[in-house]
């Protein structure tokens, strides 16, 4: 009988990926980046433990959606304050920073915890093709 690998927060390691969304549709690129962020992928997955990958988003100006969503689609912040809904269309919204765009997609496909907080903070999105990562030695992960 095989038993299943439970691993300890100190075991836990961290690969780094590229991932280019040019051209990409926004939530479906946005699905799998955060199951690397999660860790799903790996045989040693454990849901209490973050042992996910870090992920390095170029390109993330050309993202893209699909049907009527640009026109659409709105983003809600609330000040907390009577009447202080504030609603902003995803036009608006990317023309003003296309990194919020893939973020609040990515944020919301994570858990709501502690450990989602840690796996967002893996998530670094730029707007070109550059990326300050070298360091950690990242390698290509292409979008299906």
């Amino acid at each position: 009988m095989m038993k299943t690998k439970m691993i300890k927060r100190e075991e836990a390691e961290h690969e780094w990926y590229v991932v280019d969304v040019g051209g990409k549709v926004l939530g479906r690129a946005a699905t799998q980046i955060a199951t690397l962020l999660i860790g799903k992928y790996r045989p040693d997955f454990t849901p209490n433990i973050d042992n996910g990958a870090g992920v390095i988003v170029i390109n993330s100006d050309k993202v893209r959606v699909t049907g009527n969503k640009a026109e659409q689609k709105v983003y809600k912040r609330y000040s907390g304050y009577p009447g202080g809904q504030k609603e902003t269309v995803y036009e608006k919204m990317f023309e003003k920073d296309p990194k919020y765009v893939l973020r609040h997609a990515v944020k919301g496909m994570l858990p709501k915890n502690k450990l989602g907080a840690c796996m967002l903070k893996r998530l670094k999105l730029y707007v070109g093709a550059e990326h300050p990562h070298a360091a950690q030695q990242p390698r290509e992960f292409e979008l299906r």
